[in-house]
């Protein structure tokens, strides 16, 4: 049986709120009576229980946190910030996701209400403005991390996806690549939009028109097929090189370059988005654009716990940056040429 504030009271030979004052650290009690106490119940293996502390404080010291999918090794990244930064404040994480449905995302957050967490964190967002009303009455901060929601809604933190799209473009054109292709998704539109609109706008800068055929958004299940569904609507364009939306999506557009038989670099260069593990142990690894995704998630946590707290906040746009591989290259000398 779990040891209880009166078995310690019990065995001090003291009052129950003697015990209980002395376990809080406060209250007209001697420091040699507090120091006695503390001491027993370490000795009797006292554990405070959550549920009655939560009952005062009407705090449950937990955060909620929803995401597209465990499989996604961009989410894995963003999960392990929240949750080390969770920790290092005291807070249990409660996981669970939504596979990119905004009815099962809501359902998720209900659940996570009537479990009473202190805050909710949900990534890839797709609840937006659209349900702000219906989760006010929840009482508790939602933090959403690169919310693929239109307009404004909570508290929000993400990566800036149009600097990133730059950083990728600009090291493309340095190379002395004018043909770049993008391909983007039509399961994330919003942050698809944003990189789209850096690409494009980093183009305009260097006196390059955007052109349409060499810019595809499939229709596809997933971010492979997306990737190769993507280079084969590209290739008649003549390509020289190709930023994908994710690293995922660009696995996908290398795959089916092999499968064309495509060598990249020196015939197709190609740049990814997020800067997951897995791009580092491809042939060739992958050039990508890194976002701080354990820094997302220690943001997110970190702003739920300042609004419990009642603090002002404002949302986070967090910088990216270029990591060069061995996939991007000049491009094919007739390339440069005409």
């Amino acid at each position: 049986m779990p040891v209880t504030i009166k078995d310690i009271a019990e065995a001090a030979h003291v009052s129950h709120t003697t015990v209980s004052r002395a376990l809080k650290g406060h209250g007209r009690i001697s420091p040699a009576t507090a120091e006695r106490i503390q001491r027993l119940a370490l000795e009797m293996g006292y554990s405070p229980s959550a549920i009655a502390q939560s009952l005062v404080n009407q705090r449950t010291r937990t955060i909620g946190v929803v995401v597209t999918t465990i499989a996604d090794p961009f989410v894995i990244n963003i999960v392990n910030g929240i949750e080390d930064a969770a920790h290092e404040a005291g807070y249990s994480v409660f996981l669970s996701s939504s596979h990119n449905d905004p009815n099962r995302e809501m359902a998720v957050v209900e659940t996570f209400y009537r479990r009473r967490v202190d805050a909710v964190i949900v990534t890839a967002s797709r609840v937006g403005s659209l349900y702000a009303a219906h989760l006010e009455r929840f009482q508790a901060p939602i933090v959403l991390i690169n919310s693929q929601a239109e307009g404004d809604y909570l508290h929000a933190v993400a990566s800036d996806d149009v600097q990133g799209a730059v950083l990728a473009v600009e090291h493309l054109l340095a190379l002395g690549h004018r043909r770049i292709g993008y391909i983007g998704s039509a399961g994330r539109p919003i942050s698809s939009r944003r990189r789209q609109s850096g690409y494009e706008s980093c183009l305009a800068g260097h006196g390059i028109a955007p052109e349409p055929d060499l810019i595809a958004v499939p229709d596809a299940t997933s971010d492979v097929e997306a990737g190769r569904l993507g280079l084969a609507g590209l290739l008649p364009a003549g390509p020289t090189a190709i930023l994908g939306y994710n690293d995922v999506t660009t696995v996908g557009v290398l795959m089916e370059a092999r499968a064309r038989g495509l060598a990249i670099p020196s015939q197709l260069s190609l740049v990814g988005f997020d800067d997951i593990e897995l791009t580092r142990y491809l042939e060739p690894p992958l050039t990508t654009i890194h976002q701080p995704k354990e820094a997302m998630g220690r943001a997110a946590v970190q702003k739920a716990l300042a609004l419990l707290n009642d603090e002002q906040i404002s949302d986070q746009l967090l910088s990216c940056h270029l990591v060069v591989r061995g996939s991007t290259t000049a491009p094919p000398r007739a390339a440069m040429v005409a």
